[in-house]
């Protein structure tokens, strides 16, 4: 069948691209005053119940590949992946996993970080934010752009620990940078950069700066809690004043790259492919 035969020839394509043009990212430890800095990216969606292209270990591992030291996988409404993902890398030595959920409604998006159980999205903001806290883990507004203010009431604000201030739709849309930056000053509380990866481009893009005292999970989400994180976007730093004016000395808090085009032909090419198989197993019949 043509269509099968097309899709597997992207897929091979993919994977061709991606293996001869690929290099690791080995970064050196960084430590600015008296903290190990961690790079993170908090809202990585995994294949196959988020729409991505990678399984939650996969992305681990990719994410890692790319110098991420921290990753959150945040699947939609459900648990399980980051769960998985969190107990392979505990023992297999893969970089520090988060497990995480988007908490995906109409209403607003929130990731869920360090928590264990699935959280319903059919829970207001604030709800949300008590269940997390009750499970151990930290709030984040995910792309808090103007749709989702009206959820994000003073209930829900008291207790949220973190927003995105920087995220991918920050590169796309003027308005949508600005709403970032606005909710972000609703309050003090922990910025956060995230990629939102869905399986093109590259994790790590927009990135979270992590200051701790160990690199494990309890540092990580303590560091959230404290507001001890840094993000950089183009020229801007947001965080901590004191632990910004530390960033300022360390050129390497700037470099979160755009993927290269050959990364992102790989990765679509896989996708495209990837769709095609599951349209001929899906929808049987002569093409």
């Amino acid at each position: 069948m043509r269509l099968r035969s097309a899709s597997w020839g992207l897929l091979a394509a993919a994977l061709a691209i991606g293996t001869f043009t690929d290099t690791a990212a080995h970064p050196a430890p960084m430590f600015l005053g008296g903290y190990r800095v961690l790079s993170g990216d908090l809202h990585l969606h995994p294949f196959p119940l988020s729409a991505s292209s990678l399984t939650p270990w996969d992305l681990m591992w990719d994410a890692q590949h790319d110098g991420v030291d921290v990753v959150a996988i945040s699947g939609h409404n459900e648990v399980w992946s980051g769960r998985a993902a969190r107990w392979i890398s505990r023992h297999l030595g893969g970089p520090t996993v988060l497990a995480a959920e988007e908490i995906h409604g109409p209403r607003f998006h929130m990731i869920a970080a360090g928590i264990h159980s699935n959280i319903s999205w059919r829970l207001s903001a604030a709800e949300a934010i008590e269940e997390i806290h009750r499970q151990g883990g930290v709030a984040i507004a995910a792309h808090p752009t103007g749709g989702a203010w009206r959820a994000y009431d003073s209930a829900a604000m008291r207790q949220l620990d973190g927003s995105e201030v920087l995220q991918p739709t920050a590169y796309n849309s003027a308005q949508s940078e600005w709403e970032l930056r606005k909710f972000y000053g609703r309050k003090p509380m922990a910025a956060i950069g995230s990629s939102d990866w869905h399986g093109l481009g590259r994790p790590g893009l927009c990135r979270t700066w992590l200051f701790v005292h160990a690199d494990n999970e309890r540092e990580v989400l303590q560091a959230i809690r404290d507001r001890h994180t840094v993000v950089y976007d183009r020229g801007e730093y947001f965080g901590d004043p004191a632990l910004v004016a530390l960033a300022r000395t360390e050129p390497r808090l700037t470099q979160s790259p755009r993927p290269p085009p050959w990364a992102v032909l790989s990765r679509t090419l896989g996708l495209v492919g990837l769709l095609g198989l599951l349209w001929t197993v899906t929808m049987p019949g002569p093409e």
